[in-house]
């Protein structure tokens, strides 16, 4: 199992950039929570990049995620990468958020899409996004509404972090790869 291998995987299953972009944060997002948490950062980061590889073909509960579970078991990847990525959909209900990993990936995974809804709206993209204008959206009922707010800040609770500094670390974790993700702002075109 190695990163390299993981991201191929993600490229042929998903054809849709935005996609992959979201499952690109959530890695950023889970390899901070690895080394605030003690997790291996390899194993977290490649659960954050496959988390969403089979969801073009198969976007239909329950098949998604369970036909990447079976695809990543006929690769051999370790059943606490299929475990987490299996819980992080709610309408399984044999297999509850249990570890560490688990609640980490939940937690990020909502809340690094509705950071990039934030930070497209911003010329300057995701850097110095401040935590406050997140919150100010998450409280706009119409923006990003696909996004569940109950799944945010459960999430948070869930991982046993404030909702602020969960916030920062994701903000934090993506903007160190925003030019991957599209959300660098005008620094995409040079200027600054």
């Amino acid at each position: 199992m190695n990163r390299d291998t993981a991201y191929a995987l993600v490229c042929q299953y998903t054809q849709s950039e935005s996609l992959r972009r979201h499952m690109l944060a959530v890695e950023a997002s889970l390899r901070a929570y690895a080394r605030k948490l003690g997790g291996d950062e390899e194993t977290w980061g490649i659960v954050g990049l496959l988390h969403d590889f089979d969801y073009e073909r198969w976007p239909d509960p329950p098949r998604h995620p369970l036909e990447g579970a079976r695809i990543l078991g006929e690769l051999n990847y370790p059943p606490e990468v299929i475990y987490a990525i299996k819980s992080h959909a709610d309408y399984l209900p044999d297999c509850p958020r249990r570890s560490p990993l688990d609640k980490a990936l939940y937690a990020c995974d909502e809340l690094a899409g509705f950071v990039t809804a934030v930070a497209r709206l911003r010329p300057e993209g995701i850097h110095g996004l401040p935590v406050t204008s997140v919150k100010k959206k998450l409280k706009q009922k119409g923006f990003a509404a696909a996004v569940s707010r109950d799944d945010i800040a459960r999430g948070a609770a869930d991982l046993g972090v404030d909702l602020d500094e969960h916030i920062q670390t994701v903000i934090d974790a993506m903007t160190t790869i925003a030019g991957q993700l599209g959300l660098a702002g005008d620094r995409e075109q040079g200027n600054k």
